[in-house]
């Protein structure tokens, strides 16, 4: 009856290091030579950015490679092949998620169809036809009233699951046939990463915990240290080499040697006083080049961190929750505000920043919250809280096109095999 009790508490609260002289947010403007070899430029001292800079500034993407990833050990998925069509050409519903505006939705999206799961927890697989191959829910009656959010990673037969409600999964891909469950001490709030034999998964206790794909017995776990409230963001976890690396509540960034589960290093990125203000603390997913990780959170700090070492790169002043995307030597992301920043991956520099939303009215700017973004050849396709799609252009900075995908919040959109997944709460459209 504990037990029960703490994950419905769990379910409801679901539903800084010092600043060094890499600092890379400034006022003073000095020229620098961006790749075109054109003299541009950069911003320096530091000062909360809430204006254009350099919004006319080109940037030469001619070599943008571009793939076809949905998997990436280091959430490296660059510039994802897409035309930028925008056909509507299929759809897929389900029944609507209580709470879908406070946790990151996403689907599994697969060669030939998608995976989703409902509000009871049931899983359902629907082919590229829609049409429903497998439904399956193994929750019990108590666990379905608790409305587990679900986490899923693929292995070549087999779909993890890791849950709110404190359990992990292996179920048949082709069948849906339970495989094997376990019961673990408390609710996980991470992406699943898969290494060899393992699976990576943190919980809301902060603890890192290693289980073998074969039968989900555990085979170890790391603690960081504990908060007093619940994240309302979902802990990201990296794989390299024998590393894997993960972020918690804290904001501590953690590698942890795979084979022996001991800590190489940590980096805390936060005061201490963040402790008593974690559910108002939210980040960005960790994303890596294999050399080093950057993410953001919004305190205003973006961050690039050595992968081997744990030391800090250099921090830029950029209030963003939504994950970062690499290309090339240049990072882009989209702040709160809905200013598209473009960062110079080594050096920390920003050299343009564009505002998404100037043509919008002071009322309507004030409703409306970028909710993610991915990239599509030389195009962003940025989701919004208000159901529209605005396409940027990257190398321009400007606004291509609007598009009204739903009457309210937007999911983070997707790009898998030259088709773009948009998704609401109850359905995922599917655009070529």
């Amino acid at each position: 009856m504990n037990k029960i009790f703490v994950i419905l508490i769990f379910s409801i609260f679901l539903s800084n290091c010092s600043l060094n002289e890499n600092l890379r947010i400034w006022n003073k403007k000095e020229k620098i030579e961006n790749e075109n070899k054109v003299s541009k430029k950069i911003l320096t001292e530091k000062e909360i950015i809430s204006t254009e800079f350099n919004p006319l500034l080109k940037l030469d993407l001619s070599k943008n490679k571009q793939n076809n990833k949905i998997f990436d050990p280091l959430n490296n998925f660059g510039s994802s092949k897409y035309n930028g069509q925008l056909n509507k050409v299929n759809q897929y519903k389900f029944s609507k998620l209580e709470n879908f505006n406070q946790f990151n939705f996403e689907p599994l999206i697969l060669d030939n169809g998608v995976i989703v799961f409902e509000k009871k927890g049931t899983i359902i697989r629907f082919n590229d036809n829609k049409k429903v191959v497998w439904k399956n829910n193994f929750y019990t009656k108590t666990e379905k009233k608790i409305h587990p959010t679900l986490s899923f990673a693929m292995t070549d037969k087999n779909l993890l699951v890791a849950d709110s409600i404190a359990k992990v999964s292996s179920i048949n891909l082709q069948t849906g046939n339970l495989i094997w469950s376990k019961k673990s001490e408390y609710p996980f709030n991470s992406e699943i990463k898969i290494f060899k034999d393992k699976f990576f998964v943190v919980d809301f206790k902060n603890t890192l915990r290693c289980f073998y794909l074969k039968d989900g017995t555990e085979c170890w776990n790391i603690k960081t240290e504990d908060s007093f409230t619940v994240s309302n963001s979902k802990f990201s976890v990296l794989i390299k080499d024998n590393l894997v690396i993960y972020n918690n509540s804290l904001g501590d960034i953690t590698a942890v040697d795979i084979l022996s589960g001991l800590i190489q290093w940590q980096l805390p990125t936060q005061t201490s006083s963040i402790m008593n203000e974690t559910y108002s603390f939210n980040f960005s997913k960790l994303v890596s080049d294999g050399s080093s990780i950057y993410f953001s959170n919004n305190k205003n700090q973006f961050y690039s961190v050595d992968l081997k070492s744990g030391t800090m790169n250099w921090m830029s002043e950029i209030n963003s929750i939504l994950k970062p995307i690499i290309i090339g030597n240049f990072i882009f992301t989209v702040s709160d505000n809905g200013y598209l920043f473009t960062i110079q991956k080594n050096e920390g520099n920003i050299i343009r920043i564009n505002d998404i939303y100037k043509n919008f009215n002071l009322k309507k700017r004030k409703r409306i919250k970028p909710t993610g973004f991915t990239i599509g050849g030389n195009n962003l396709y940025l989701t919004n809280s208000d159901g529209n799609l605005i396409v940027i252009s990257l190398s321009a900075g400007n606004v291509i096109k609007i598009e009204k995908v739903g009457r309210d919040l937007l999911s983070k959109p997707l790009i898998y095999d030259e088709n773009l997944f948009i998704v609401k709460n109850g359905s995922i459209t599917q655009y070529d």
